[in-house]
């Protein structure tokens, strides 16, 4: 049986994450009430590439619920909501040969997000935009390939994210 991108991509960030995410957290332990409970919606994908904004929607979720200040929840139980959309997909060159073939790539995804206080309505962040990238090595004996460059930059964004959701105002 094959793993799935999103399987995939979970397992990498979770090993991208787990060292730190347990340890470490931005916040004091003092979370506000209306922020306890958070709901975080499915990500929208405007990229041309399948299941990014679901596997970016589950990366966020694990990553706060490895974090533990927040307690994440359904729509209808959560004091405060993250949502927002996936912009961003590029494949950029990076490096190339002497003949001149490129043999290096950065993957680069950009997501926009809201972060909202469900009972009043405030904006604790609105359209925050939030960028990752990774780079594979075509053809790499070391296993780099464009699937684990786009974990890597997934890390980056939600480590970014949890650090803004999680730390004091």
């Amino acid at each position: 049986m094959r793993p799935t991108r999103a399987t995939l991509l979970a397992a990498v960030l979770w090993l991208a994450c787990a060292p730190g995410c347990g340890v470490y957290s931005a916040s004091s332990g003092r979370v506000q009430e209306e922020r306890k409970r958070v709901f975080v919606a499915f990500l929208e994908n405007e990229t041309a590439e399948a299941n990014l904004g679901v596997e970016l929607t589950d990366a966020i979720v694990q990553a706060l619920q490895a974090d533990n200040t927040l307690k994440v929840v359904g729509e209808e139980m959560a004091d405060s909501v993250i949502s927002g959309r996936v912009l961003r997909y590029t494949l950029r060159e990076m490096a190339t040969r002497p003949d001149l073939t490129v043999n290096e790539y950065q993957v680069q995804i950009a997501v926009a997000l809201t972060f909202t206080i469900r009972t009043t309505g405030e904006a604790i962040f609105e359209r925050r935009a939030f960028n990752g990238s990774g780079n594979y090595v075509l053809n790499d004996p070391q296993g780099t390939s464009e699937q684990t460059a786009r974990a890597e930059a997934a890390g980056e964004i939600v480590r970014d994210i949890l650090a803004q959701v999680v730390e004091d105002w």
